[in-house]
């Protein structure tokens, strides 16, 4: 059970809160995690709703030293402000991505790079750079418990939709498979619980999303020329259609990828996909 505003502790170092935001696409709500017990990391302060941001602060008793966000969508990056305020806390990820959907207020006070380290006494949080869903997308692996914190990069019970044209199916799947080159043992998303054995987790996701592919060009060579809305239903006949519109981004992804890699075509003027 996953309950609102009450810290959860999933081990020593790391404590959730799940913000009170659920839906079809957040699932249970969107998990905040506080990293450190002396002094503490926000990652990921959520949606900015009072109730949530004072439960984030009454759970960080004065401790909280560092805000923390895997990227700028609104249900993972808005509260920064609010707890920054209140805490003084440096703000750590990087600027809105140059696309839709994107938590515009947001200011880091550092900007963030791979490979960058968090260090304390306690803990060492690590930037991975994992562009795809969008491209300032970072998951940060606290190495002391090989814990991925994976934001929206992998989210349990769900696919992660990738939205163009900050969103790139090619960079998604090599991000994935970037993952693959540290120790990790655990995955905690921003939506869901934590996932355990968390190479088969990614090695599934990267097939999956190898398996769509294929969808798409089957489709692509049995429609000819075909418009986003024609092939969506076709490749995403397993999904709700409620959800074809959401889909029809990563669909773009997708096409998106094979006109890079020579086995797709898009007339601009017709709006129209064909195979190569």
């Amino acid at each position: 059970m996953m309950e609102h505003g009450i810290p959860f502790r999933l081990n020593a170092r790391v404590r959730r809160l799940v913000a009170p935001n659920p839906g079809r696409m957040t699932g249970p709500g969107t998990n905040t995690y506080l990293i450190g017990n002396d002094e503490v990391a926000v990652l990921d302060p959520g949606p900015a709703i009072p109730e949530h941001i004072e439960a984030i602060l009454q759970a960080g008793e004065g401790r909280i030293r560092w805000i923390v966000c895997t990227h700028t969508h609104p249900d993972h990056s808005p509260a920064w402000q609010a707890v920054a305020e209140a805490s003084g806390a440096e703000v750590i990820g990087a600027p809105p991505a140059d696309d839709m959907f994107q938590d515009e207020t947001f200011k880091p006070t550092k900007e963030i790079q791979h490979d960058d380290v968090l260090r304390t006494p306690e803990f060492t949080l690590r930037a991975v750079h994992t562009p795809g869903h969008v491209s300032n997308h970072y998951c940060f692996f606290l190495e002391e418990e090989q814990m991925m914190f994976a934001g929206d990069h992998i989210m349990n019970g769900s696919t992660v939709v990738i939205i163009p044209p900050s969103g790139n199916m090619k960079a998604y799947i090599e991000s994935l498979q970037l993952l693959l080159k540290y120790p990790l043992k655990l995955i905690a998303p921003g939506h869901g619980d934590v996932m355990e054995d968390s190479a088969a987790v990614v090695e599934w996701l990267v097939n999956h999303r190898l398996a769509r592919e294929a969808k798409v060009l089957k489709g692509l060579r049995g429609l000819k020329n075909t418009s986003l809305d024609e092939l969506v239903a076709v490749v995403y006949d397993d999904v709700d259609v409620s959800l074809h519109q959401m889909a029809k981004l990563s669909l773009e992804a997708h096409l998106i990828k094979l006109e890079t890699e020579n086995s797709a075509s898009h007339n601009s003027e017709s709006d129209l996909w064909k195979s190569l």
